[in-house]
């Protein structure tokens, strides 16, 4: 999407528990063998014991709309997204959100995207804020959980680690000198016919966990490699990576080799993802280093996205202000984003919520 006008994320958090279960415990306990430690390279994930999904993302969105100065009644759209349950089987949890933070004149709207869903909220309140002049701001609000008995954060998937948490970003309109995260271009492409990674293909089922309790994503990856392969499988991502990445630059007006362009951030999916997948395809698109910024967080759902522009405008990364930053996001379906930004200014990170960021380049193992 090319941005015919300014956007701004003007504070950008990541609200994660304060519990957190270690890498090493788990190799301990027998959750994970020494190649899956090798293969993810995290090292603890954040873990909720008493707060649910949505009252995560409410602290994030109040922390949000305090670091930006904005009083919730401002806002005129609310985006929420997740990815996995919210804690109620018949509701909405963007209703929640808004109810709670005081935005009563926010239109709610839930967002289920899978672990894309925060790119896709981005994308939907910058459009919205761009095309309604009568809209002064947004908000966005991620928040999963991945705990017992319905979901085994470390040993649910293959080489990807669940960890707690919400995110939560103000966007407004800006103009050039407005501080925050400037959104020089939104790219989105999509590969339909990989939903079926996800999906069990032997039915459709009549209620939720009628398969197995608790989520089982290893079995529906496995049977659909048995038919499509998986060496296919990974060049069709890297395909999807190297072309939204390519669109994003182009829709930015940005050459392959700017030297505005610090890094390249992408989903925290783990060292194997990294090293198979988002790494070789950057490589082939451009000149920035990748950087992954998982490490203390695992895969956050649906909020890879903004929680790493949370890293970025609080000053975690090597993005300084004037430069830019390309981040990536990637969720079940498939979908793919890729977002430019600048960073125009350094907030007090005292605004922030606390958190734990450690990243590696795409060289380090």
């Amino acid at each position: 999407m090319r941005l015919f006008g300014t956007v701004v994320v003007t504070a950008a958090v990541t609200q994660l528990p304060v519990t957190t279960e270690k890498a090493t415990t788990a190799l301990a306990n027998g959750l994970i063998s020494e190649r899956d430690a090798m293969n993810v390279g995290y090292d603890e994930l954040p873990v909720s014991l008493d707060r649910s999904a949505p009252e995560l993302a409410v602290r994030a969105g109040e922390q949000a709309l305090c670091a930006a100065g904005l009083p919730a009644e401002d806002l005129g759209l609310l985006v929420h997204a997740w990815t996995y349950y919210q804690g109620h089987d018949f509701w909405s949890p963007a209703h929640y959100v808004a109810d709670q933070l005081g935005a009563r004149r926010a239109q709610p709207v839930g967002l289920q995207q899978m672990c894309n869903g925060g790119a896709a909220a981005i994308e939907v309140v910058a459009a919205r804020l761009l095309a309604d002049p009568g809209m002064t701001a947004g908000l966005v609000t991620t928040a999963d959980c991945f705990g017992p008995p319905g979901f085994d954060r470390w040993r649910g998937d293959y080489n990807l680690w669940y960890g707690d948490g919400a995110t939560g970003a103000v966007m407004r309109r800006g103009t050039a000198d407005t501080p925050g995260l400037a959104l020089w271009s939104m790219a989105t492409t999509a590969v339909p016919h990989m939903e079926a990674m996800h999906r069990d293909l032997a039915a459709f089922h009549r209620v939720a966990m009628q398969a197995g309790d608790p989520v089982d994503v290893r079995r529906t990856k496995k049977a659909y490699l048995s038919v499509r392969g998986k060496a296919a499988f990974v060049a069709e991502l890297r395909a999807a990576v190297h072309a939204v990445l390519s669109t994003a630059l182009a829709e930015a007006d940005l050459a392959p080799d700017d030297a505005r362009l610090r890094c390249v951030v992408v989903p925290r999916l783990g060292a194997a993802a990294v090293d198979t997948i988002y790494g070789p395809a950057v490589r082939d698109t451009v000149r920035a280093p990748v950087l992954d910024l998982g490490r203390a967080t695992g895969h956050l759902g649906a909020g890879d996205m903004v929680a790493n522009l949370a890293d970025i405008g609080a000053g975690a990364t090597i993005v300084e202000p004037g430069e830019l930053a390309v981040v990536l996001s990637a969720g079940a379906g498939f979908t793919w984003s890729a977002t430019v930004v600048e960073r125009r200014s350094t907030r007090d990170p005292a605004q922030l919520s606390a958190t734990r960021t450690s990243h590696r380049t795409i060289d380090e193992k």
